[in-house]
């Protein structure tokens, strides 16, 4: 079992910035994958940022490249968001998420959200 918690949302101007921060607890060895996820009001679910153990580089969504920055402290077991140069497209509530396998079975967990509002 993984535990995740969120901090960091709030209100912010456009072109301002926040920081993201989720810490992972529990059986965080065998987490496979962790990054972050955002869902605006009447959206899907997507995909911001993440890392996959074994890959060499992170993924991160086209939409925020050059904007967003994705980072991790494996000794804190920590992911950050580093948001900059926000719009108002970027209003959602950001999810933490990471998975693990426990055999052939995918265990995903998520954090209880944090909302990021950017007024215009």
């Amino acid at each position: 079992q993984v535990h995740l918690v969120e901090s960091g949302g709030g209100l912010v101007q456009s072109g301002g910035s926040l920081r993201l921060s989720c810490v992972a607890s529990g059986r965080t060895f065998s987490i496979n994958s962790m990054g972050w996820y955002r869902q605006a009001p009447g959206k899907e679910r997507e995909l911001v940022a993440q890392w996959i153990r074994g890959n060499t580089e992170n993924t991160i969504t086209d939409s925020v490249k050059g904007r967003f920055t994705f980072s991790r402290d494996n000794a804190k077991n920590t992911v950050y968001l580093q948001m900059n140069n926000v719009n108002p497209e970027d209003t959602a509530v950001y999810f933490c998420h990471a998975d693990q396998w426990l055999g052939p079975r995918r265990l995903q967990y998520w954090g209880q959200g944090t909302q990021v509002t950017v007024s215009s």
